[in-house]
């Protein structure tokens, strides 16, 4: 179960990217829920989605299954840390409507399908890993709306590769069946 929650705060750290960019815009009380139900439903579906594809696999991959799974956590940390770099800041903007707040809590999401892919392959508890992701996710989402309030880009910037390189890691440790 370790490498579910290392996965769930790697995973919420994009949410927590996001959130600081949006915070910089200014929040209220409304935001804040409207941000923890958007970000939520999406962090708990798509990991969902891919835990069930991940173990309906795990049985055809066999002994390969935790390998695959960790091969692909650590490919979707390699990703995380270098979209991290390419990307300078979150827009604040996409508070301003609820449809945006969709598409940003969906783009963020679709890590999540692999990562559910790979922890099914590993045959983790689908529905506990689930609300385990969602639930660190809102909780990181909400943090980083306020440290946006207050701290502004300086943290936001390395919360990607700071995730990524986790995800890396649970992919390492989970491959060499550490866990």
């Amino acid at each position: 179960m370790w490498g579910v929650a290392l996965a769930a705060v790697a995973v919420g750290l994009s949410n927590f990217a996001a959130s600081i960019g949006i915070g910089m815009s200014g929040v209220d009380a409304k935001l804040r829920v409207r941000i923890g139900l958007i970000f939520g439903f999406f962090e708990a579906a798509m990991p969902l989605a891919g835990l069930v594809l991940g173990h309906g696999l795990a049985a055809s991959l066999g002994a390969a299954s935790a390998s695959v799974g960790g091969g692909l956590l650590v490919v979707t940390g390699i990703w995380t840390v270098t979209q991290g770099r390419r990307t300078t800041t979150a827009s604040p903007s996409a508070a301003s409507q609820p449809s945006r707040l969709v598409v940003a809590g969906a783009a963020l999401s679709i890590d999540n399908l692999v990562i559910g892919f790979g922890l099914g392959a590993y045959k983790v508890p689908v529905v506990l890993a689930a609300v385990l992701i969602a639930a660190v996710s809102v909780a990181m989402s909400l943090v980083g709306l306020e440290v946006g309030n207050r701290l502004g880009s300086s943290v936001e910037r390395w919360s990607a590769e700071i995730g990524g390189i986790v995800l890396i890691l649970v992919g390492v440790a989970i491959a060499a069946r550490l866990f």
